[in-house]
């Protein structure tokens, strides 16, 4: 028989924002029940845990606690990181809920929420982002990885640690030639710039936004256009990486000027170009340069629609399938040309660089 236990929250509005009438809290917190073989049960302001797992029921308890004293403060997060949240609980370290919801990166006002971290992989990013002049943000999309550096450069815009934001991705598409495109550069580059330019105006506003890309405050350019450059006291992103080729990171990664801070996002399972990812090989050259910080989402760290992160897995299943069939293709042929090198061929096809 399952134990059970017992737990008063006397504000009954605030419990109420954590396990809600709504269908979206009921679904959440059937996920959590299916996750954690704990049965939550609630009448008025007593919550009864039922599982035969006491560190389940104690990583339950812990979380509802949590998030019980948040909403008493208003800081209610949404009912879809409650997994995230529970994995916050789960991990021994010493990181509660508190530090990773509660840190404002950006204070929000009107109907703008704010920028805060809703998962320990963003708190771990925009941590980084603080303490180091180059950091890499790696993982799929929707992470947040383009949205937090956008949000960090305004923050440190605001606190008068830079002179300018500078902007830059590699217009792929274009084979980085520009120049026979009708319009301005900014007309010409804008298609490849959208994701920057939507995380500007939710921030900043379509006013501040504009008004700040006249005053050469803000600065968006096609990476080819950096080269031969040194930029100061900026924030510069350099946005889906993966695209680049190994001169044009390097060329990048060797404009930083004083006072300046960078960050390098993309995903390298998304590489569009024909040529070996510059970022893969930056995060191979790079990874022993401690001043550095790499920072890994994977697709639990998805805050888009929850079906995206099903996409993600459903996608990199695949990837890995496909990559292990070829393995065990070429395996299968170098071992019927070399036998006596059997052992050190398969080695060498499962070998992974770190």
């Amino acid at each position: 028989m399952a134990d059970r236990e017992k737990f008063i929250f006397e504000d009954h509005s605030a419990l109420q924002l954590i396990v809600g009438t709504s269908s979206t809290a009921k679904k959440i917190i059937a996920d959590i029940e299916r996750d954690t073989g704990v049965k939550i049960h609630l009448r008025g302001g007593e919550v009864t845990l039922e599982g035969e797992s006491e560190e389940s029921r104690n990583h339950v308890a812990k979380l509802l606690q949590e998030l019980y004293r948040m909403a008493r403060s208003g800081d209610a997060i949404h009912p879809q990181d409650f997994g995230r949240a529970l994995e916050i609980v789960r991990d021994n370290s010493n990181t509660g809920l508190n530090d990773v919801y509660g840190d404002r990166l950006l204070v929000g006002s009107n109907n703008w929420k704010g920028v805060t971290p809703r998962s320990l992989a963003q708190k771990y990013y925009i941590d980084s982002m603080r303490n180091h002049s180059l950091t890499f943000g790696v993982g799929p999309a929707g992470t947040g990885k383009t949205y937090l550096a956008v949000a960090m450069a305004v923050r440190r815009l605001q606190d008068k640690q830079i002179r300018k934001i500078v902007l830059t991705r590699p217009a792929v598409e274009a084979g980085e030639n520009l120049g026979f495109l009708p319009g301005t550069l900014e007309e010409k580059i804008s298609p490849y710039m959208r994701p920057l330019y939507d995380a500007l105006f939710d921030i900043l506003g379509r006013v501040r936004t504009e008004k700040y890309l006249e005053e050469s405050v803000i600065e968006i350019a096609p990476l080819a256009y950096m080269r031969g450059r040194t930029i100061n006291d900026a924030f510069i992103i350099l946005d889906e990486a993966q695209n680049t080729s190994r001169e044009q990171m390097k060329m990048f990664l060797t404009r930083i000027g004083t006072g300046s801070w960078v960050v390098v996002t993309g995903d390298p399972s998304q590489v569009d170009s024909l040529e070996p990812s510059g970022l893969v090989h930056s995060l191979h050259v790079l990874r022993r340069v401690r001043t550095i910080a790499i920072c890994p989402f994977t697709e639990t760290d998805v805050m888009r629609h929850p079906l995206v992160q099903e996409i993600v897995r459903a996608y990199d299943r695949d990837r890995i399938e496909r990559h292990e069939r070829r393995n065990g293709h070429r395996r299968e042929r170098n071992i019927a040309i070399e036998p006596a090198n059997g052992e050190l061929l398969a080695t060498k096809s499962n070998g992974k660089t770190q």
